[in-house]
């Protein structure tokens, strides 16, 4: 598994030579996650899972409030203990 990457529209991360990604918009100190992604091998390990980790974590540091706008991400949050505090 590799770091987060921020390429300023879209976050990445690499996982057994596949990439998984989150679309982004950011608007202030607003973070919209417009679609996330990871490739059909990855999908069932967690890999999605790994990189929203990364991504609230990140936005936490940067004091961004987050707005999903896709499903799989309004559910991870709202599942997530350490991070649903972010969702507005």
């Amino acid at each position: 598994m590799s770091e987060l990457r921020d390429t300023g529209d879209r976050y990445e991360m690499d996982e057994q030579g596949l990439t998984s990604w989150a679309d982004y918009r950011r608007s202030g100190e607003r973070l919209y996650i417009d679609h996330v992604e990871s490739p059909p091998p990855l999908r069932g390990s967690g890999a999605a899972g790994r990189l929203m980790a990364a991504l609230a974590a990140d936005a936490r540091s940067k004091s961004l409030r987050i707005t999903p706008i896709c499903g799989y991400a309004a559910a991870w949050l709202r599942r997530s203990k350490e991070f649903r505090d972010l969702v507005q």
